[in-house]
């Protein structure tokens, strides 16, 4: 492995070429001309990460960084500024810029690398060498001594603090604390909740893993060994996760997690003393001792907040310091429930097209008495079925048949998880794993009183609202444990199941029944056009949010009922739903392909993907876009996705599959009619929103020559 760090690499007193982002621009140019990057794809990887995730940092330092197939090797470029550049961190401007490139598959080798780098960063007296140092060469040099010492130092050092999960010991060392944790022995148990210094566990995590992760643990560390107290750490970063042991968390008297993302294995401590925050806090001033002061009283305080026990990394487990209204919190939950609820619509929609492509068009009306009474060395001739009081006769029969028969009926069985797993993770979304039984059966229930997902709506919010309820009692910890696998479950299923079967059932059908009706309605009466007009425009409004999925729910919902040959309207919604949601991220493709010098590197890189997401039916591809410039982006996209919307049902065109795009081209009937319609969409769309930027780029251009 060569030297992540070179005098190549190394840029001393240079003067900034203008804010943040033009920063970056010069470290990528700084790696790529050691041929360790592609610069374009470096920079506009470095910069979408920066758009998510300020990277300036406590001290005058910024860590600018990603992981990007544009690298080829793991590199560290370093700038220091002749005049600081403000990176977003509260103290103040950085003068120190060090950007961190990793392959996009990088090793967990690079990344245990790239964390010791991290931890020595919070670190003042390093710091303060990187300003001493004279030359680009004794630069390298200290990073890489950090990076890559040339011998391990004694625990306690360095060296040692380079762990993924290793103890800052102040009142015993590791060995110590291994052995008491081994033999489980009285003395042991006095370091956790009964003593004056208990075992503290502490989690850390952020975004990509990389570097505020490892700095968040290191000022942990540092902070509990200053106070005499053991810490023990696990980074859940980029170079994997070396987790706790079972003898640690059973003596630990608190935990601090300090994350930006859901952290995994978070039942390991239900019941437990917690203290909570972003992973900056630790890093900002002397936050990371108040944290440290705060566990320390939480062990002995009954009435401190307390790990729920939710599962792995759920919405809900951190909602008091997340400042998230209900409503957003409930849409969070929708929008979860809705993107596991996906594939198995995808998987049951997919196979019954198959059905009717291998069963033929009437495959569906036999398919249960083909599976349960043939089988593949007993194939069936044609079956009679009857049909609008009509006996009928099979398309097809023999090899042919059975094959449709079974793919026809597995498809069936999958979309008849469809409302159940919709309110299970509606449930999940709310309350964690606590939710999840529950929810699925509320979603049953819906289901067997015909409430449809309109149903499975209600039952999801209320069964993840009852079980979030019940997550924040306190019992004892002897019976934390049994909370969320057993007595939250059953509970709440209780009462949901029962408000839908009692209650809310009725009203709910009528209300489902009513809606399906009238839509559906539009398209057998001649207004078919206004329908798809109308879909299209909430499939492009908010491309992947509430209004798109609620497009997309009618559609998947009313799937099953279509039948080829007699009752085709649910295939033809589905059709302008699908086309629609096309549109978004092919017109910013064709519009970034088209007039380049209109956006930015980012943009154009995101664009470049934008054509398989487009051609896939992933609308969120033009997210980026429509954040960046809504007021420009989303009414283009409206009114290409209008036109899409209306071609589609003029020209009847049908699809039996509920997501694939152009892939599942098998699926739908009247393909040429569908690709007109995705074609003249993104035309619309693109030319509108091409022609807004254009407007809006003259005007800038205008005024800069007036300036």
């Amino acid at each position: 492995m060569s030297d992540m760090i070179t005098p190549e690499l190394v840029r001393l007193g240079v003067e900034p070429p203008g804010d943040k982002l033009a920063t970056i621009g010069m470290m990528a140019d700084v790696i790529a001309s050691t041929g360790r990057a592609k610069k374009d794809g470096l920079e506009a990887a470095m910069l979408d990460r920066e758009s998510k995730f300020a990277t300036g940092m406590p001290g005058g330092i910024a860590i600018p960084h990603c992981r990007s197939e544009s690298v080829n090797e793991a590199s560290l470029g370093f700038l220091r500024l002749a005049t600081p550049v403000d990176f977003g961190a509260k103290d103040g401007p950085a003068d120190i810029v060090i950007g961190i490139a990793a392959p996009d598959e990088s090793g967990s080798a690079h990344m245990k690398l790239l964390a010791q780098l991290s931890r020595a960063l919070v670190r003042p007296g390093f710091v303060d060498s990187l300003r001493a140092a004279g030359t680009a060469e004794e630069v390298a040099e200290l990073v890489m001594g950090v990076v890559s010492p040339p011998a391990q130092k004694p625990a306690g050092g360095d060296a040692a603090s380079a762990s993924g999960a290793s103890a800052s010991a102040g009142g015993a060392t590791a060995e110590e604390a291994a052995a008491g944790g081994e033999t489980g022995s009285a003395e042991a148990a006095t370091t956790g909740a009964d003593s004056d210094k208990p075992v503290l566990l502490a989690i850390t995590s952020c975004p990509t893993g990389i570097a505020h992760t490892y700095m968040a643990a290191e000022s942990l560390e540092n902070a509990a060994k200053d106070k005499g107290i053991e810490l023990i750490t696990e980074t859940q970063g980029s170079g994997g996760i070396e987790p706790f042991k079972a003898a640690d968390i059973a003596r630990a008297g608190a935990i601090i997690i300090a994350a930006d993302v859901g952290i995994s294995g978070r039942d390991r401590f239900a019941g437990m003393p917690l203290i909570e925050s972003g992973v900056k806090r630790p890093m900002t001033g002397d936050e990371a001792g108040k944290m440290i002061d705060e566990a320390v009283a939480a062990v002995k305080d009954p009435n401190a907040k307390r790990v729920a026990g939710t599962g792995g990394g759920s919405a809900a487990s951190s909602e008091d310091e997340s400042g998230v209204g209900w409503g957003k919190r409930i849409q969070q939950a929708l929008m979860t429930g809705v993107s596991y609820m996906i594939p198995f619509v995808a998987a049951g929609g997919l196979m019954m097209a198959l059905g009717f492509l291998l069963g033929g068009y009437d495959v569906s009306f036999v398919a249960s008495d083909v599976v349960s009474n043939y089988s593949i060395t007993n194939l069936p001739d044609q079956i009679s079925y009857v049909q609008n009081d009509a006996q009928m006769l099979t398309e097809r029969s023999g090899m042919l048949l059975y094959l449709g028969a079974v793919c026809s009926y597995l498809g069936s069985v999958g979309m008849g998880f469809l409302v159940a797993a919709l309110s299970g993770y509606i449930a999940f979304g709310l309350a964690g794993r606590p939710g999840i039984a529950p929810g699925f059966i509320g979603g049953a229930v819906a289901v067997f009183v015909d409430a449809g997902f309109l149903g499975g709506l209600v039952t999801g919010i209320f069964a993840g609202l009852i079980a979030l309820w019940f997550t924040k009692l306190k019992p004892p910890r002897w019976l934390a444990g049994l909370m969320p696998v057993v007595i939250i479950p059953l509970i709440t299923s209780l009462v949901v199941g029962a408000l839908m079967l009692i209650l809310l059932g009725r009203p709910l059908a009528s209300l489902m029944s009513g809606l399906q009706n009238g839509l559906t309605g539009m398209a057998d009466s001649g207004l078919g056009v206004l329908l798809g007009i109308l879909l299209g425009l909430m499939m492009c409004f908010d491309m992947g949010g509430p209004f798109n999925k609620a497009a997309y729910l009618f559609a998947t919902a009313g799937l099953s009922a279509g039948v080829l040959g007699s009752n085709e309207t649910p295939f033809e919604i589905m059709a302008a739903v699908m086309a629609a949601g096309m549109v978004p991220p092919l017109a910013m493709a064709l519009s970034t392909t088209v007039r380049r010098n209109l956006y930015t590197a980012a943009e154009r890189e995101n664009g470049t993907t934008a054509w398989l997401l487009g051609a896939a039916f992933i609308s969120e591809g033009a997210i980026p876009f429509a954040a960046a410039d809504p007021l420009r982006v989303i009414p283009s996209m409206m009114a290409g996705g209008a036109v899409t919307g209306a071609i589609t049902m003029a020209l009847h065109v049908g699809s039996q599959a509920p997501h694939g795009g152009l892939f599942v081209f098998f699926a739908i009937q009247n393909l040429f009619g569908f690709v007109l319609a995705v074609v003249a969409g993104t035309l619309v769309a693109a030319a509108i929103v091409t022609l807004l930027k254009s407007r809006a780029k003259a005007k800038q251009d205008k005024e800069a020559v007036a300036a």
